[in-house]
């Protein structure tokens, strides 16, 4: 039961810090439609994914069945509960939002570059 309490606190923490992002205009020059998707993007859970701050275009790899994404030089692991196939991709990339818990990436969403 302990373990499960760590993995709950881990979560809130990284909800928490997802809720604190903020655009700070690095995104200007971004068109209206693709910043919209941006903030509108949620996962399947129905939890938005955060803000085009968080969201970090990326190369991935199909492994198995599972996504792959590279973050500060590692390749993380997708989990199942974060990849979004049904709210389009108007970037052409694949795109992140992972929140970076001291050295542990939790990875909220993903949606990967041809997702319908």
């Amino acid at each position: 039961m302990r373990g499960r309490g760590l993995i709950i606190v881990a979560f809130a923490a990284a909800l928490g810090s997802a809720a604190q992002a903020f655009d700070r205009g690095q995104y200007d020059n971004v068109p209206a439609d693709i910043r919209t998707w941006f903030k509108g993007v949620v996962s399947p859970s129905g939890a938005p994914c955060c803000d085009i701050a968080d969201g970090h275009r990326t190369s991935y790899d199909r492994r198995e069945g599972a996504y792959w994404v590279p973050i500060d030089g590692l390749w993380w692991q997708v989990p199942e509960r974060a990849v979004i196939r049904n709210q389009g991709n108007p970037v052409g990339e694949a795109v992140v939002w992972y929140v970076n818990l001291r050295g542990s990436i939790v990875i909220n969403c993903f949606v990967p570059a041809d997702a319908v």
